[in-house]
């Protein structure tokens, strides 16, 4: 038996209702980027003038400077370090929120109040909580003086600026988890452990597989999430330092352009940043969605 087409009948009416978000995703979203692209081609003056056709003289100066280079170090390690922690500790907990442990309805109430708070809390909590005078690990440096320092150690600040980022985003990988986990008929778990697997085992060779539709769309969105979202952290959290060490590429972009008043430098930067997260998404799509069964 076929259904009858819903059609809407209204024309104006449709328009009127999809103008606000038109206009919205116009302005915010197409209008930037379109202005974006033509600053990456041009040499924008710092304080008004005339702009001037350069080509891609933008781009053969962002790849000609060895910094640069150094931030896409930074982000690729910064990206993979936090999307495998936050995921590994959401499937954790998710894991023993689905066993229905006791007070289980509570843990999944609160496990999701990190995704609440907005990064730059995130990055200001954790630079007092982390910090090498007046936190928790001064305690640790009165017997190990110098063993914490993200202020003057570069990979110490590194590990400040994941530890953070994947703690925001552990909340986001709880929810889906738990749903994944949960989707799956309890029969097929139960007759698991009737057969002798452990938890650990009934994980890894049951659960694990019937979820990889899901493990597959937060490991894009992790890894997508990490180099678009993480300014706040690295702004209020290390500034980038000490010595370039968190100069992530979305901060880079942030200093070249409003500190640094160059803003094609900064427009090719961003574009370079857009077509490489659309890079990864793409491998992502093309090679790591082959092992993923959706039936």
């Amino acid at each position: 038996m076929s259904g009858k087409r819903v059609t809407f009948k209204n024309f104006w009416l449709a328009i009127l209702l999809i103008l606000p978000q038109l206009f919205l995703v116009f302005t915010f979203f197409y209008w930037p980027a379109g202005e974006a692209l033509y600053w990456a081609f041009t040499l924008e003056p710092p304080f008004g003038g005339e702009q001037q056709w350069v080509g891609w003289q933008n781009f053969e100066t962002v790849f000609a400077d060895p910094l640069y280079w150094n931030s896409v170090k930074r982000s690729l390690l910064f990206a993979f370090s936090s999307t495998a922690l936050a995921m590994g500790i959401g499937l954790l907990l998710a894991s023993f929120v689905d066993r229905q442990l006791a007070g289980y309805k509570v843990y999944r109430f609160i496990y999701f109040w990190p995704y609440a708070v907005a990064a730059p809390a995130v990055g200001l909590a954790f630079r007092f909580i982390f910090a090498p005078d007046a936190g928790f690990v001064s305690a640790i440096n009165v017997w190990f003086p110098g063993l914490w320092n993200p202020a003057l150690d570069g990979f110490d600040a590194m590990v400040l600026i994941v530890l953070a980022n994947a703690w925001s985003m552990v909340a986001y990988n709880f929810i889906f988890f738990l749903a994944g986990l949960q989707s799956i008929p309890r029969s097929l778990v139960e007759a698991g452990a009737m057969d002798g697997a452990g938890a650990v085992r009934r994980m890894r060779d049951l659960q694990l597989p019937l979820i990889a539709p899901t493990f597959f769309f937060l490991i894009v969105i992790n890894i997508t999430d990490s180099f678009v979202n993480s300014f706040g952290i690295v702004d209020i959290t290390t500034g980038g330092g000490p010595a370039r060490a968190t100069d992530l590429m979305v901060f880079k972009i942030y200093s070249d352009g409003f500190k640094g008043k160059d803003y094609s430098l900064a427009a090719a930067q961003s574009l370079v940043l857009m077509l490489m997260v659309c890079a990864l998404t793409f491998i992502q799509f093309r090679f790591v969605e082959r092992r993923v069964h959706y039936s």
